[in-house]
């Protein structure tokens, strides 16, 4: 498993967009899911910086990737 830190909000977008990709989902497939709306998604993806914590929360765990926190 490959932990790394996350600087800042588009770094989370581009993790996002790859794993989606990778399962072969739409950014409307994805919404869908996180009970977001495609534009919100979008935003996300680019790094948007008003995201909502809880909406990229849910948007991780519909892509199926985990957040940890450790302690420096």
């Amino acid at each position: 498993m490959d932990i790394q830190p996350i600087q800042d909000p588009a770094e989370i977008g581009a993790l996002i967009r790859a794993r989606r990709m990778e399962l072969g989902m739409t950014q409307e497939e994805v919404a869908l899911v996180s009970q977001l709306t495609p534009r919100i998604m979008s935003e996300l993806e680019r790094g948007k910086r008003t995201a909502q914590f809880a909406t990229v929360l849910r948007v991780l765990s519909a892509v199926g990737l985990d957040v940890y926190v450790k302690p420096r």
